[in-house]
């Protein structure tokens, strides 16, 4: 029902009702005073859940988590002033990962701009070039010409949000007093005669972009040497990815390395070319040498490894590169070309009607070499790791990709677990969904994100080291609103496991102090604070057990205690064939 009492009341309303038209279903909303008119219409609306949460950064991350889920823009909508500045590490993770956002700082009116009004900063593109849109609205107006404004307006920004590639967008919202509307008296009593019932009949979700390969580039896949690389992926529809992937691998003849991140080694039956030890093998420099590619074809960004980045860099084989649009995804700056957002479909399609790869019935000895070695590989790390009794923060994640519910959502914080979950992550068929935020590659709102992802969902699991988990522990704010379940899987290694891997740990003093940075929290006593769940585990039977079965509401903590130079010790032992 529209509030035809006053103008902010009536100006929100209908910017919520578009949204809402055109797909919007979830509304994080940070505690404010200049926001009440949104905040109010985003409450009343009977399709909107509408989520309140204190921090506003933690409230950005979590909306990005609900974005990641869905696939689907999430609404944030704060007060004026520096409440909008918390958002900018989630926007710009929004803007890396490529997550739709849509981003409502409300604001002073003009005039009280630039006067040392109270709770009033620039506002404009205040997150300069890390939206895919931006608009300022004009100032609520109760008639008809205005009101068709603000829906086209609103119209635009949802669809930069999705189209033609996801990404935040920015609404900057001023708003004068009074912000809560009147009991009684009618701005315009004419106005609510005058409405069109129709006036959001020709809002709908805008279509997915379908993008097709009209004609193979020159010499594309000429060769029975090749590679598809699968990076970093999030998937709404995993099953039907993994498939695309699996029939375009058939028709070049080419192998599939998939990273961790891909939803490919959680669905490894539907692919016979899968290789998940490449990081173990291109460590082998004779291995390497044989395994060079001619071309390789790059689905997303590239894996987390290190060594199959230098590996292509020593090789420079052609490189195509699908699933960027129109961004530079080569840091290696190699001999590559970009092919957009184009349909693995249609690639196939347009491939299989080519005498070439029609051809290509069996398997070559360069895709037979690659399998070979990947089967023995993966015996060797499976065998080492069953038989590890020590604590070591490799084994959970292999221990997780075994043991969870089938297709349980799991985030992975960065830094050391994205990592251990790249080397030692298995081939199963369980469908298990990873999510993560590997844009800007931050520990920036790592439990925000997971408590997104969770809401509302499956039964989820977050696999964190203690300082992530500590960067963002007012996201145990959230508990309260969660629907559904989130387990931790807390690797505490008292610091920074991954600087143990890299030069710097050698030198000692600074390492612990400024590098490692060892905390001392009772993370039983952190779980006690916020009502969560806490269970110190002592054994990897404790933890299979706890990981095979999830609860179904609330926040359960699980810590697992480890040695961080002991791990680094064991990664190196494990990655270079010596266990």
């Amino acid at each position: 029902m529209l509030d035809f009492r006053h103008a902010n009341s009536l100006w929100a309303t209908v910017a919520v009702e578009t949204l809402v038209r055109l797909g919007l279903r979830t509304a994080v909303i940070s505690p404010g005073s200049r926001s009440t008119p949104l905040t109010l219409a985003f409450v009343n609306h009977p399709r909107v859940e509408a989520i309140s949460v204190l921090d506003e950064r933690s409230a950005s991350f979590f909306a990005l988590g609900r974005a990641k889920a869905t696939g689907i823009a999430t609404a944030l909508i704060c007060t004026s002033g520096t409440a909008g500045a918390n958002y900018f590490p989630a926007v710009i993770e929004a803007w890396e990962s490529r997550v739709p956002l849509v981003v409502l700082t409300a604001d002073r009116p003009p005039e009280l701009r630039q006067c040392s009004s109270g709770q009033t900063i620039d506002q404009q593109k205040l997150f300069g070039g890390y939206v895919q849109g931006y608009a300022e609205l004009g100032l609520p107006e109760a008639n008809l010409s205005a009101l068709g404004y603000l829906r086209q307006t609103l119209s635009q920004i949802w669809r930069q949000a999705h189209q033609p590639a996801p990404g935040p967008v920015h609404l900057n919202c001023p708003f004068r007093d009074p912000l809560t509307p009147p009991i009684t008296a009618d701005l315009d009593p004419a106005l609510e005669a005058q409405w069109d019932a129709t006036f959001f009949d020709h809002l709908y979700p805008p279509a997915p972009v379908q993008r097709n390969l009209q004609d193979l580039p020159p010499n594309f896949a000429a060769t029975e040497r090749g590679v598809i690389i699968v990076g970093p992926t999030q998937s709404t529809d995993p099953i039907a990815d993994c498939k695309a992937v699996a029939a375009l691998s058939k028709t070049l003849g080419w192998p599939v390395l998939a990273e961790g991140l891909s939803p490919l080694r959680n669905h490894g039956g539907l692919n016979p070319g899968l290789i998940s030890t490449y990081a173990t093998l291109l460590r082998q420099p004779q291995l390497a040498k044989t395994l060079a590619p001619a071309q390789v074809l790059q689905l997303g960004p590239l894996p987390t490894s290190k060594v199959l980045r230098q590996w292509l860099v020593e090789t420079d084989p052609m490189r195509w590169i699908i699933g960027l649009g129109d961004r530079n995804g080569d840091p290696l700056h190699g001999r590559t070309q970009h092919l957009g957002d184009i349909s693995l479909q249609s690639l196939t399609e347009l491939l299989s009607q080519q005498a070439q790869f029609t051809e290509r019935s069996q398997p070559s000895s360069y895709w037979q070499t690659w399998l070979e070695k990947d089967t023995i590989s993966r015996q060797r790390l499976d065998h080492a790791l069953n038989a590890l009794d020590e604590p070591f923060a490799g084994k959970i994640p292999w221990l997780m990709g075994q043991m969870l519910p089938q297709n349980t959502p799991v985030f992975i914080a960065n830094s050391t677990p994205v990592r251990d979950v790249e080397w030692f992550w298995p081939v199963s068929d369980r469908g298990i969904q990873p999510y993560f935020n590997r844009g800007a590659n931050g520990i920036d709102g790592t439990l925000s994100t997971a408590l997104g992802m969770a809401h509302g969902g499956q039964s989820s699991v977050l696999l964190t080291g203690d300082l992530a988990l500590l960067h963002d522990s007012n996201g145990f704010l959230i508990r309260p609103q969660l629907r559904g379940h989130l387990t931790i899987v807390l690797i505490n290694n008292q610091g920074g496991g991954i600087f143990e891997l890299l030069p710097i740990s050698q030198f000692e003093p600074p390492f612990e102090d400024f590098f490692a940075t060892p905390q001392a929290v009772s993370f039983e006593a952190l779980c006690a604070a916020h009502g969560v769940s806490y269970e110190l585990i002592q054994t990897w039977e404790q933890l299979a057990q706890r990981l095979s079965q999830l609860p179904e509401q609330g926040i359960r903590l699980l810590e697992v205690r480890s040695d961080r130079k002991y791990d680094a010790q064991q990664r190196l032992a494990l990655l270079n064939g010596e266990r």
